[in-house]
């Protein structure tokens, strides 16, 4: 089960990463009247999901060494 929600966690941070103006589409936009998100947003959101990533990553790390 831990393992569906480690990769929940990556797929949720590679798309913050990777698309952080879809993800505000998906989650911010209908609280807005903005029509695209500020750069400061897409800074942070880019490096949420990179911090969502990394701590995905070292959850499947740690589950293979310590079982």
């Amino acid at each position: 089960m831990i393992y569906i929600g480690c990769i929940i966690v990556l797929a949720v941070g590679l798309l913050m990463t990777l698309a952080p103006s879809f993800w505000w589409e998906i989650t911010e936009s209908w609280k807005s009247n903005a029509t695209e998100p500020s750069d400061s947003y897409l800074r942070l959101t880019r490096i949420e999901g990179i911090v969502f990533s990394l701590v995905s990553i070292v959850c499947f790390i740690g589950m293979l060494f310590l079982g």
